[in-house]
């Protein structure tokens, strides 16, 4: 397994990201019984950077928590049976499934963890299980997806003993 950490932020949290990443990366695909290795990116920035990203790639001008670009289209969600049929879905190197790249704000992160009452690290754990869930597949824009989508992100978390404090 490969996974990237890259920060434009001197904000960083007080703990390792990327081992964080490992954790809650393994743990979904663990969950969502992905046969292959896999490999992720995550990108820490700020709001101001957020907001750009979030303006230029999906036309929304405005801060946000977590975005999620998969590096494949899901026929359904978790199906890594169609996988198979794209070269372009591996790295050439490593024959790692590529599952895409996420962006989180750390500000957001902060204000998000202090207004739910929790940690830092539980926050960017949720946000990166968030992400992870959207990489290979999953929505949360009809009501059924949100309740599944989040129903797995809160199992995942418990199996890990990340809880809210």
């Amino acid at each position: 397994m490969t996974f990237y950490v890259e920060s434009e932020t001197d904000d960083m949290p007080d703990f390792d990201v990327e081992d964080l990443l490992k954790k809650v990366t393994l743990e979904v695909l663990d969950t969502e019984q992905c046969p292959y290795e896999a490999s992720v990116s995550l990108l820490m920035t700020d709001d101001e950077a957020i907001r750009e990203i979030n303006r230029e790639q999906r036309g929304k001008d405005a801060v946000t928590d977590v975005l999620s670009f998969p590096a494949f289209e899901y026929p359904k969600p978790a199906d890594f049976e169609a996988v198979e049929q794209y070269d372009d879905c591996f790295d050439p190197d490593t024959g790692e499934l590529l599952l895409g790249d996420m962006v989180i704000s750390i500000n957001c992160a902060k204000r998000q963890a202090e207004s739910y009452g929790h940690t830092l690290y539980r926050e960017i754990a949720f946000l990166i299980a968030h992400s992870v869930l959207h990489l290979i597949g999953y929505d949360h824009m009809e009501p059924d997806e949100e309740k599944v989508m989040f129903e797995k992100q809160d199992r995942i978390l418990e199996r890990l003993c990340i809880t809210r404090d």
